[in-house]
């Protein structure tokens, strides 16, 4: 009997976890990973807003004349309404990253739509009166059910280009000279303007703000457009 339950058990989590994992991680189906326009990319920022470090990026952003795109917390939203409001009216984009900051693996499809996604969808949608369409998981992880419940009504993006921002230990390889290296025409850049989640380090945030402006600086003189991530893939059509 024991050995069933191992073997059910493994072959649940391969169904139901290291599948979606392979699909969407490392073949990329199933998921955005990236554009193809020339020339052109798109920051995106995970885990806000954070009523520290929101407002300074929302002002290196309007001082770049940039627009980029969040990926909120549902609960920090509804926390800080008038932060999320004006994310909103400065012309960035707004996309769901749950509503907390929970892994896909450990929850039903049933309860991550319902709870997380459309839960988050809806206070997004009462604050600023436009209802999001991109969603992007926590860390990336998606399970089996996720892959067909919520492509049906969200564009899921992932990243191209991970900054690493989340640690203050990049401080060793500063971000200008990372993101530099990698970011290439089309590429979704993975950044975090929180420092208050699971693995995260509270000091970060300041860090990444500090060496994006230097990156926006350069990329801008090379002829880089920064654009969110819905005008990014709309250049594919």
């Amino acid at each position: 009997m024991s050995r069933i339950i191992v073997v059910s058990l493994t072959l649940f989590i391969i169904i139901y976890m290291f599948i979606p994992y392979l699909i969407t991680r490392i073949w990329g189906l199933g998921v955005t990973i990236r554009g193809r326009s020339a020339r052109q990319v798109a920051f995106t920022f995970d885990d806000g807003p954070d009523p520290l470090h929101t407002p300074k990026l929302l002002d290196v952003l309007k001082r770049q004349g940039v627009k980029g795109t969040f990926f909120v917390l549902g609960s920090k939203a509804e926390q800080n309404p008038e932060l999320t409001r004006r994310i909103h009216q400065e012309g960035h984009q707004i996309g769901i990253h749950n509503y907390t900051h929970l892994p896909n693996w450990i929850m039903s499809p049933r309860h991550i739509r319902q709870q997380h996604v459309q839960r988050s969808a809806d206070i997004i949608e009462r604050i600023t009166g436009e209802r999001p369409t991109f969603y992007r998981p926590p860390w990336g992880i998606l399970n089996m059910g996720d892959l067909f419940s919520l492509r049906k009504s969200y564009r899921i993006v992932l990243w191209s280009v991970m900054g690493g921002d989340w640690k203050v230990q990049s401080r060793a390889q500063p971000l200008k000279e990372k993101l530099l290296k990698r970011i290439k025409p089309g590429s979704i850049i993975l950044l975090h303007d929180s420092g208050d989640t699971w693995g995260a380090e509270e000091e970060a945030p300041y860090l990444m703000i500090e060496g994006l402006e230097e990156v926006l600086e350069d990329i801008q003189m090379k002829g880089y457009q920064c654009l969110r991530t819905d005008e990014l893939l709309m250049q594919e059509s």
